[in-house]
């Protein structure tokens, strides 16, 4: 067991050492190629590498924006492909109806498309109320379900004793 125990210390060394070699090996490389291209350049060379250095400050922030708006538009496309029914559909669906006569106001679209500021949302707060509308009536009818078929059960109670 100590055998197998040292030959795995030895392994783990042996691998640390080769390691650490080529990391040295690596970072000597870079250091002296780096060292030895800068030491040997001329001046037009310099010029060369200032210029594409300045180009890329300067250009830089607009390849960002460039970059963000492409973005945006995949990020638009994509949510309109997730997006395969409109809220708008999914009301016409359920059978809600887009004008009633019974509401305060209840025929003065014309059904142009033109709105002014004054009347954005005002179909949205007429399909609003009719919603809460259509809840409270349908509560009501199951309360007052409920209410007749307790009485029934009250004067059943009676009948069968």
């Amino acid at each position: 067991m100590s055998g197998e125990l040292s030959e795995l210390t030895g392994l783990i060394t042996h691998f640390g050492e080769t390691l650490w070699k080529l990391v040295t090996l690596i970072t000597d490389r870079v250091t002296n190629n780096v060292s030895t291209s800068l030491t040997n350049m001329t001046a037009k060379q310099w010029i060369r590498l200032i210029a594409i250095v300045g180009a890329y400050a300067l250009l830089r922030p607009y390849i960002i924006k460039l970059g963000a708006k492409h973005s945006a538009k995949e990020f638009e496309k994509a949510q309109q492909d997730v997006a395969e029914i409109s809220p708008n559909q999914l009301r016409g669906e359920l059978g809600i109806p887009e004008e009633s006569e019974d509401e305060e106001g209840g025929g003065d679209d014309d059904g142009q498309g033109a709105t002014s500021a004054a009347d954005w949302g005002k179909k949205a707060r007429k399909r609003q109320r009719r919603m809460i509308k259509q809840l409270l009536d349908a509560e009501e009818q199951r309360l007052q379900e409920t209410f007749d078929e307790q009485e029934d059960k009250d004067i059943e109670e009676f009948l069968v004793d």
